[in-house]
Parts: C-alpha cells; sequence; structure tokens
C-alpha cells in the first residue's frame, strides 16, 4: 500500500505513473489520443477515449512496475482544464464530443457578452477573462444548440464536468460527480473569493446549478473506483488541473514562486498566497491550491501555442521526424538569419487574448530554411513567456523571485530554455523530475493518505537538474524584444 497511481489526462494523450513510498516514479505508461477539427477554430476530443486511454494507461503503469491495483494507498488525477463534457446521470453516455479548451467557436458570444458590459462582473467574480477559452460560454453552446439538451439539464438529467470530473465518475461507475477548487476555478461559474458556484454568473450563462459538481480540496476523498475498472477499488485521493498541479510539484508553495509548464501551450504561476490579486495587464487570477480548506491564490498567463509550434514543424511540414529532433535542427540555424515565428495558430493568450489572431513569419529571406524555423519556434515560447512576467510584475507590488521553474516536454529543449533565461535576464531551474504535473497529483494524494511529506518538506526534496544563466547582452535582449513586439503588433493589426 506505499504506491500512489497519478493519472495525467492531457491534451494530445493519457499517462500515468506509478510513484512510490518516497515520491519517485517507478513505472510510466501512455497513450495518444485522436484530435477532432470539426470545422477551422473548433477542437474536439471523444470523451469515452480519454477515459479509455487513462485506463489503458493505468493498467499498463502498474504491470511494468509489478503491482496490482490492491497495492495503490490511492490515486490522484490531473487533466486538461477548461475542456467541457456534458453526459447523461442515467447512462453516462456523453451527448456531445468534448470541447477542448482550444477551441474557439464561442468567440462572438464572448466578444457579444463584453460589448454589453459584462466583462467586469465576471473577472471580479471568477478571476478571468471573457474568452472562448474557459468552459462556460462552451457548455452554454451545447444547451442552447438544442432544446431537448436545454430541458434535460434543468430537469437534472444531465451532468456538466472538466475533464477530472468526468475521469472521477467513469472511475466510479457514476458514484461521485464532482471536482477541486483549482478545476472549478477554470469554468467561469466560480466565484473565487466566496468560494461557491457564482449564482450571478450562473444566471448570466443560463446554466441550470443542478448541471455542477460538488467542488472539494485537492487533497480529499473523491470515492473508489469500481473494482471492475482496474482490478480493485482504489481511493481517488487527489485532483487538481494541471497547472496547479505542476505547480505544487515544482514546490511553488511560497508567494512569489513562479513556474511555467510547456507542454502543448505554456502556462505560467505566480504564487500570491492567500491574497486574489486583480490584474490590470489582463492575466487571470485563479486558485493555485486549496487545502484543508485554505485557499492559495495565483496570477496566471496562459500562452497557447509553445510545444505545438514544435509539432507543426513535424507533423504540418514534415521537417522533424520527432519534436525532440528541433534543438538540433535550430543548432545549424544562421545568426544573421533572424526569423521570428508568432505561433498564433488558434490566437493569442495572454496578456493580448485576440482569438482570431492567426500566426505569421517575419524576417525571411531567400536563405532561411529548415534549421531557421526549427529555431524560430522553439524561441517564440521564450517570447511569450517575456510578455506574461512583464505583465506580472507590473500587477504585483510584491515582485516575483528572480527564478522561474520549468517543466512539461518542451523544457528538455536546451537550447529553448537557454533563449528563456537569456530574452528573461533570469535564472532557469530545470527539475530532476520533469514529469511535475503527475509529481504533483501524486503528492496530492500521497498527502490525503498520510503517505507524503507536508510542503515544507516537499519543498525541501526539490532539486534542480539543470539551472540556466543568462549570457546575451542586456542590449540584444531588448533589442530581440521589441523586434517580438513589433511583430505581435503587426499580427494584432490585421
Amino acid at each position: 500500500m506505499g504506491h500512489i497511481l497519478a493519472i495525467d489526462q492531457g491534451t494530445t494523450s493519457s499517462r500515468a505513473i506509478v510513484f512510490d513510498g518516497d515520491l519517485r516514479p517507478v513505472a510510466q505508461a501512455g497513450r495518444e489520443f485522436e484530435q477532432h477539427y470539426p470545422s477551422p477554430g473548433r477542437v474536439e476530443h471523444d470523451a469515452e477515449e480519454l477515459f479509455e486511454t487513462c485506463v489503458q494507461s493505468a493498467q499498463a503503469a502498474l504491470a511494468r512496475a509489478g503491482i496490482g491495483a490492491g497495492d495503490l494507498a490511492g490515486i490522484g488525477i490531473t487533466n486538461q482544464r477548461e475542456t467541457v463534457v456534458l453526459w447523461e446521470r442515467a447512462t453516462g453516455r456523453p451527448v456531445h464530443r468534448a470541447i477542448v479548451w482550444q477551441d474557439r467557436r464561442t468567440a462572438e458570444t464572448c466578444r457579444a457578452l463584453a460589448e454589453a458590459g459584462h466583462e467586469p462582473e465576471v473577472t471580479a467574480r471568477s478571476g478571468l477573462l471573457l474568452d472562448p477559452y474557459f468552459s462556460a460560454t462552451k457548455l452554454a453552446w451545447l444547451l442552447d444548440r438544442d432544446p431537448d439538451l436545454r430541458a434535460a439539464a434543468e430537469a437534472g438529467r444531465l451532468a456538466f464536468g472538466t475533464v477530472d470530473s468526468w475521469l472521477i465518475w467513469r472511475l466510479t461507475g457514476g458514484r461521485v460527480h464532482a471536482t477541486d477548487a483549482t478545476n472549478a476555478s477554470r469554468t467561469m461559474l466560480w466565484d473565487i473569493r466566496e468560494n461557491r458556484w457564482s449564482p450571478e454568473l450562473c444566471a448570466l450563462f443560463r446554466m441550470p446549478r443542478a448541471l455542477l459538481p460538488e467542488v472539494r480540496d485537492c487533497a480529499a476523498d473523491y470515492g473508489t473506483t469500481d473494482p471492475g475498472v482496474l482490478g480493485a477499488a482504489v481511493p481517488i485521493r487527489g485532483v487538481a488541473g494541471d497547472q496547479q498541479a505542476a505547480a505544487m510539484g515544482q514546490a511553488c508553495f511560497r508567494p512569489g514562486m513562479l513556474k511555467a509548464t510547456y507542454g502543448t501551450g505554456c502556462f505560467a504561476l505566480l504564487n500570491t498566497g492567500e491574497v486574489a490579486v486583480p490584474s490590470s495587464n489582463r492575466l487571470l487570477t485563479t486558485v493555485a491550491a486549496r487545502l484543508d480548506g485554505r485557499t492559495t491564490y495565483a496570477l496566471e498567463g496562459a500562452i497557447f501555442v509553445a510545444g505545438a509550434a514544435v509539432q507543426w514543424l513535424r507533423d504540418g511540414l514534415g521537417l522533424l521526424g520527432r519534436a525532440a529532433e528541433a534543438d538540433a535542427l535550430a543548432a545549424r540555424a544562421d545568426p544573421a538569419q533572424e526569423v521570428l515565428m508568432v505561433p498564433a495558430f488558434t490566437g493569442l493568450g495572454a496578456p493580448w487574448w485576440a482569438p482570431e489572431a492567426r500566426g505569421a513569419l517575419f524576417g525571411l529571406t531567400r536563405n532561411a530554411g529548415p534549421a531557421e524555423l526549427a529555431r524560430a519556434a522553439l524561441e517564440s515560447a521564450g517570447y511569450q513567456t517575456r510578455d506574461l512576467l512583464d505583465a506580472m510584475r507590473a500587477d504585483w507590488p510584491e515582485a516575483p523571485e528572480a527564478v522561474l521553474r520549468v517543466d512539461g516536454g518542451m523544457s528538455a529543449s536546451a537550447h529553448a530554455m537557454q533563449f528563456l533565461s537569456d530574452i528573461l535576464g533570469a535564472a532557469v531551474e530545470r527539475p530532476e523530475v520533469l514529469e511535475t504535473t503527475a509529481l504533483g497529483a501524486a503528492w496530492l494524494a500521497g498527502r490525503q493518505a498520510g503517505l507524503y511529506p507536508t510542503e515544507a518538506e516537499m519543498a525541501a526534496r526539490w532539486h534542480a537538474e539543470r539551472r540556466f544563466i543568462p549570457t546575451m547582452a542586456t542590449e540584444d535582449r531588448d533589442r530581440r524584444h521589441a523586434r517580438w513586439r513589433r511583430a505581435v503588433a503587426a499580427v494584432l493589426a490585421v
């Protein structure tokens, strides 16, 4: 009973990692799943496939660890946030494909609500901005497209959840409809200061209260799995949205600590302690964690495309066989070819929030080629992160610490992380355990089980695998960033 299973349900794959009693990963497995693009700007997942790939990954990870489900002290779940699943309570059948956080189909709805003057109230209560990124307008779109669905929702026959709620429902055989405070805070329906579903926001989006899950602490009892799923009944003891879980895995428990996770997108969280800091620079105020009934807040900046830019080089242009080849290709780039990529494939996130912006390349010459494109894709994450950190420093009177902790698949790129340090003019630390999202979920479940250490002990255990120090001259840093800002302005002007 000294192991924890972390389920990490992401945007492009589902993964499972088994951690031992010392919080060390001992086995892992993963499964990719299909991305559905029914029309431009729309992104969907098959909710059943999300669940099935999680179960398959968990079974494979347990087999590789040489243990059974009965040997687990608990399960921790972390997930892609904002993605909407709507299902029938009686059958558990999804009524539509899951609408993914990247989906932009409700851009016009958000614009109309903003023009009607609703954004100040939405931001004051939820900490979020009126953008298709969040769950509320996606869910409203599902209900408004079919009068029968809305009637079923109002009658209590349907259930809504972000992906964590869907997995909990399926894992427990439909016995538990719950989410945690971090995921609730991403729906645009949760009052982050009152810690409750907001009657005002539910009324604005015409959201029946019967749809919504119960909200619990991040480390809490979320029921036990149906024995038929993994082979034994296992308690689910920890849940957090992927970015908040990564912050916990990075031991960012102290106000002022900052982490950035580089996966499909990039998400930077700045711990602001027990104060929900309002943003004047179009960042998000969000729940970082709720433990033992105490809420910790964060400022967050969301970049929609980070590692996805490298995936585009691989899948869209065929320049790479594997994403990991980007570093070697970028190393061959001509320093004189200053190619810039603004990867607004699904719009621009913080601090711009321009859902209709589209990507562009700048500085192309006849001599520019695959190597220059690879370098531009890797460096675009650094430029976007610089914009986020500048906004955070402007929002919070207490300056963030001068160290950025990084994780996620793209953080394995030495080129991207060195450029990040250079363009920020700050140290960048990469941890020994790169799977910090799963680590955070495991820590929550182990904490609830009495197996893992407190926040202070967790922080003491954290170690950097590599520390990147800036080497770029200040003048060059400022020149490059100014050129980047001109490129962004051009994209916004189109």
